[in-house]
């Protein structure tokens, strides 16, 4: 009822308005005046009230980032945001003396040149300093503020020093997995074609692609056997349906059994520094955890869209791009416990957030980051569980030959009924 009534008052307050100027329109009429032929009075009254309106403005747009501060994000809590924050403090100072500058001109002269009968403006059609001027400048100032972007955009984005410890930030629709190395110390190859259920990552590991052929196996058998039982009641369309999904999985064997080619030909000639031998050891979690003080290299990667790791906290955001693995540096120097104190808030807690509207539950993109000094992160760290168990990994070799024998015969009997379909 009250909104209402007050939009009532708002609406009866615009017509008392409206009918005003209206009964002022007729009594200049009847006193024979012209719209146009506005008073001396009336342009000086309008005048000083751009001055009155430009000063309550300025300070209005001055006054409302101080009073609402306690809403803006707290410290940067890591290296490069200080260099973030540097740059956006810059950005500010440089539009705000164009805005106050251009703003205080603007008022002045609306103020003190408002129009008199006697009085004629000053025709100024050329003047070539001023022009140069006013192009020079911002062109110099608008070099140097990219020069100085790229500049802190490539020390976030340098190559990392050796021993830089690496974190995988892995994003799929709709969650964030983690990964981090384990005792090696370094994170292990990847590929696509492995991920499965209780691989989600795809994580490269000889015992890996032994498990991913021999649930091809079983499907692809599986799918032989159902075509055969089917042939003689199925149309057509439907099989050739079947034959292009048995063929698919039998393109499927093939590819990663070269990729298990391609795996042992590597470490046979890089040795233990072959990137294929450190995946076992990994560690997945759906935890984040960073230790403070410390250098670290964020590997990110999507599954399926684009998403963005946006560190509100740390200023820090880049893109996770299937297909490939996007880079970022971080140094945190403000632990949560620290950061509680700084913010009077018990209850804080740094997020990672996506930061692309990646589908219909993007907002449940969202993850808890722990700071935490170095031992507590060790001690955390070593309570994660290992990818894969290393007797398991030990004894994965035979195991993959055996499976890549397993899935010959039924990857044969797929292009054997594909070829006798097609006659």
């Amino acid at each position: 009822m009250m909104t209402f009534l007050i939009l009532a008052v708002l609406v009866l307050g615009f017509l008392v308005v409206l009918r005003l100027s209206r009964v002022a329109e007729l009594a200049s009429e009847l006193r024979g005046l012209r719209e146009e032929n506005i008073p001396e009075r009336d342009n000086r009254i309008n005048g000083r009230l751009m001055w009155v309106f430009g000063v309550l403005y300025l300070a209005l747009f001055t006054w409302i980032p101080f009073h609402y501060s306690d809403v803006f994000l707290p410290p940067p809590a890591s290296t490069q945001g200080v260099w973030i924050d540097d740059m956006y403090i810059y950005n500010w100072i440089l539009l705000g003396v164009v805005f106050y500058g251009t703003n205080i001109a603007l008022f002045w002269f609306a103020g003190k040149y408002y129009h008199r009968a006697d009085r004629r403006a000053h025709w100024y059609p050329h003047n070539n300093t001023l022009e140069m001027l006013w192009t020079v400048v911002p062109s110099v100032v608008l070099v140097a503020t990219i020069i100085y972007g790229i500049i802190v955009w490539n020390r976030i984005t340098q190559a990392p020093a050796p021993g830089t410890m690496e974190v995988e930030i892995y994003g799929k629709q709709f969650d964030w997995t983690f990964r981090y190395p384990g005792k090696d110390g370094k994170l292990g190859a990847t590929d696509y074609r492995l991920i499965t259920a209780d691989n989600p990552l795809g994580i490269v590991t000889r015992k890996g692609i032994a498990d991913r052929l021999a649930g091809l196996k079983d499907e692809l058998a599986k799918a032989v056997a159902d075509r055969d039982a089917q042939s003689a009641v199925l149309p057509k369309d439907r099989l050739k349906e079947k034959d292009e999904d048995i063929a698919h999985m039998s393109r499927m064997v093939e590819r990663i059994m070269g990729l298990q080619t391609l795996i042992e030909q590597d470490i046979k000639d890089n040795g233990d520094n072959s990137s294929y031998l450190h995946g076992a050891d990994d560690k997945v979690t759906k935890e984040f955890h960073l230790p403070v003080n410390e250098d670290v290299e964020l590997l990110i990667r999507s599954q399926d869209v684009i998403h963005s790791v946006y560190l509100p906290h740390m200023r820090a955001q880049m893109n996770a791009v299937p297909g490939m693995t996007t880079r970022m540096h971080l140094k945190p120097t403000i632990t949560t416990d620290s950061m509680r104190l700084i913010t009077k808030n018990e209850q804080f807690d740094y997020i990672l957030m996506c930061n692309k509207v990646c589908g219909i539950s993007h907002y449940n993109m969202q993850s808890p980051l722990t700071v935490e000094t170095p031992g507590a992160f060790k001690v955390w760290s070593l309570m994660l569980p290992v990818f894969e168990k290393p007797a398991a990994a030990a004894t994965a070799a035979p195991a993959a030959a055996d499976s890549t024998k397993a899935v010959e015969a039924p990857a044969a009997q797929a292009a054997a009924g594909t070829n006798k379909q097609s006659n």
